[in-house]
């Protein structure tokens, strides 16, 4: 069974991750959307709140493609996260050169840190690649429109936490 890990702290879930899920689940037998426990960046959403948006916004891509597909937290090392869940291939997101560069390190780390594992990027479609999690709250917070960067359900999220003045 092939098993591919998608993390990430999805504050909040975006039309841009959920592009990389739908893309993602098609090409492993399971895909793991890792959560990740970062308490130094203080989350906006609980964890829980992240999980259950994800769970809902996966529920009809599990129906339509079959394909399993579980939430996962961690707290711990990417690399071990991957093992933790059986994973052979990491999962990342790219929008541009400034996310290679980043990522590109990583990736480097996590092969010395195990080589069994390795990380797939894909590239996000063309009409996600400006969309990131800490604009789209930043944009909410501000009172502008956010329904072209996610579901109505997590815009109505934001809602809460974002009152229009």
């Amino acid at each position: 069974m092939r098993v591919g890990l998608y993390p990430g702290t999805f504050d909040p879930l975006t039309l841009g991750h959920l592009d990389i899920i739908r893309r993602a689940a098609v090409l492993v037998d399971r895909l793991v959307i890792g959560i990740a426990i970062n308490r130094d960046k203080g989350p906006l959403f609980s964890l829980e709140e992240r999980q259950d948006m994800i769970e809902a916004e996966c529920e009809h891509l599990r129906m339509e493609t079959g394909i399993e597909i579980v939430v996962h937290p961690f707290e711990n090392l990417l690399i071990d996260c991957a093992r933790d869940v059986g994973a052979g291939v990491i999962i990342r997101g790219l929008r541009a050169v400034a996310d290679f560069e980043y990522e590109f390190q990583m990736v480097g780390m996590n092969r010395k840190l195990d080589d069994s594992i390795e990380t797939v990027f894909l590239m996000a479609e063309a009409e996600h690649q400006a969309i990131a999690s800490k604009l789209v709250k930043e944009i909410a917070r501000l009172g502008g429109d956010i329904s072209k960067f996610v579901t109505p359900p997590v815009k109505a999220a934001l809602d809460t936490r974002f009152p229009k003045r």
